[in-house]
């Protein structure tokens, strides 16, 4: 009998399954899409029982049902989920409020301010980095300072991947990295609670075990089963977030390497052999936040994420490409693949136009909640395809600027591996590549998230050795390069898009 490996990851508005085989090839794919709350300025949910537990259970009957596969079959289960989000549940795992999600989700900012002040000097030493939207600690505070009748209520403080692996298994577990990176100071850098520090924000049984995302967090349950389908007593491993289980799904698995994730927001992960700690820049490029231990024993990494990318297009899609819309909702060409043809069809540089990304605030690397967009150097003769491109090249002057701290650092990659729903888009891809001035390697269209739940559930199981052996049996992917004529134009330019937020800083926040 052949065995499969199944894993689901789920995201901001769309959620993914894949069965994969011994051979860690695709033999099932699945998506389904689902809203995002946004109830108040700065607020930004997810109803955790339908969409996370209940997208992961009509993953789970679509890829059976598509598959033929018996679940009898699969030997083991991986799931990831939006990272730093934050949800309280009771004794049986059910939600006692909507999840409040990563770091987009502003509403935390009194909370960030008071906790800064009450440390003082010691926020670095606590948090690692200048406290920012994308620390849970600071919403479970706010949990217990906005609804205490919540905060009395709730058995465990959750994230995605901890919550399924829960209603899955019954077990309170969550990744190491997940925890020491988004949880701090509730965990000690060996990955015990810090009942000490807790005390400020909740109990420290209120929070789960640590342990490998890799490892075996229990089994289904006989509940977990009837609801979802897979067989009682499947093994079930710990889980991680969204952008560690893509990272190791396209082989981020060795020192040297970095990797973005341009999702709805662009994420990047880069493994170094060293700890690393915080660092500022002095000439105004912003900050990178320290390194921690990262899934892959034995390595640490750098990691964390902008606040708009996919957002940012979508702003552009239903903004000025409503009748494009239109057109695939009555089975015409898909919205983006018009738009992707369209900023090809425009130079470097969008004839003069810059857009600045900041449309949700931003996280790295300026970690301003209060940043804007901006639309600079506007004319009547730019159309939506300047436009278009602009803000393509806004999330490659991100990255660019990023790739910069790197090297002010002293830490240079020496690969560069990107992933996410924007490398469907051949000409975002490029502006990357050109923008950083280096080749970069795109993955195949299978290799996301939930493939990487799926491998890393067969290494749970026993199907590797090590993450290296893991890694020699992904595909290799495909390389493109960079034209330099538009990278020095890139490059001459990055000032000029450093300098717009720099200079109205102070508007933005005014406004």
């Amino acid at each position: 009998m052949k065995e499969y490996y199944l894993g689901i990851d789920i995201g901001t508005y769309e959620s993914r399954g894949m069965l994969i085989d011994e051979n860690m090839i695709p033999v099932a794919d699945c998506s389904v899409t689902h809203g995002m709350d946004h109830p108040r300025e700065g607020w930004f949910e997810h109803d955790a029982d339908q969409v996370w537990w209940g997208d992961f259970c009509k993953l789970c009957r679509l890829l059976l049902e598509k598959s033929k596969i018996s679940p009898d079959e699969i030997r083991c289960v991986g799931t990831s989920a939006l990272g730093t989000d934050c949800l309280p549940v009771d004794r049986d795992c059910n939600p006692l409020r909507p999840a409040i999600l990563y770091g987009i989700d502003s509403r935390a900012e009194e909370e960030i301010k008071w906790l800064t002040q009450y440390y003082g000097d010691d926020v670095k030493k606590m948090f690692g980095h200048p406290i920012c939207t994308g620390d849970t600690a600071t919403k479970i505070l706010w949990i217990k300072n906005h609804e205490p009748e919540v905060y009395e209520k709730t058995y465990k403080f959750l994230t995605g991947s901890s919550y399924l692996t829960a209603k899955l298994t019954g077990k309170y577990v969550i990744d190491q990295f997940l925890a020491k990176g988004s949880f701090r100071p509730l965990y000690n850098r060996d990955g015990t609670i810090n009942k000490e520090n807790c005390r400020l924000y909740c109990r420290p049984d209120q929070i789960a075990e640590c342990a490998y995302s890799f490892e075996t967090a229990g089994t289904v349950t006989k509940k977990a089963s009837k609801e979802c389908g897979l067989k009682e007593g499947t093994l079930v491993i710990v889980g991680t977030g969204d952008s560690t289980a893509e990272a190791i799904s396209v082989g981020l698995v060795e020192s040297g390497t970095v990797f973005f994730q341009y999702g709805s927001s662009m994420f990047y992960y880069y493994c170094v052999d060293r700890y690393v700690d915080d660092y500022v820049s002095a000439s105004g490029n912003g900050a990178l936040k320290g390194g921690k231990e990262f899934t892959v024993p034995g390595t640490f990494c750098i990691g964390d994420g902008t606040n708009a990318a996919g957002t940012l297009t979508r702003w552009v899609r239903d903004t000025f490409y409503q009748e494009e819309l239109k057109r695939e909702r009555s089975g015409g060409e898909n919205a983006y693949a018009v738009m992707a043809k369209e900023a090809a069809e425009v130079e470097a540089g969008s004839e003069g136009l810059i857009v600045l990304p900041y449309i949700y605030g931003e996280r790295s690397p300026i970690q301003d909640p209060k940043a804007t967009g901006m639309l600079f150097g506007l004319k009547g003769t730019h159309t939506r395809k300047q436009i278009n491109r602009a803000a393509l090249e806004a999330v490659g002057y991100s990255t660019l600027q990023h790739m910069i701290l790197f090297d002010e650092m002293k830490l240079p990659p020496k690969s560069v591996i990107t992933a996410g729903g924007g490398t469907k888009n051949a000409a975002w891809m490029q502006i990357i590549c050109d923008m950083i001035g280096k080749e970069i390697c795109i993955p195949e269209r299978y290799q996301c998230s939930s493939y990487g739940d799926a491998v890393m559930a067969a290494l749970g199981d026993g199907r590797f050795r090590d993450f290296t052996e893991l890694r020699d049996a992904l595909p290799k992917g495909k390389m493109i390069v960079p034209n330099e004529k538009n990278h020095i134009y890139y490059k001459e330019h990055y000032k000029m898009f450093k300098d717009l937020y720099l200079n109205n800083k102070a508007m933005m926040h005014s406004i």
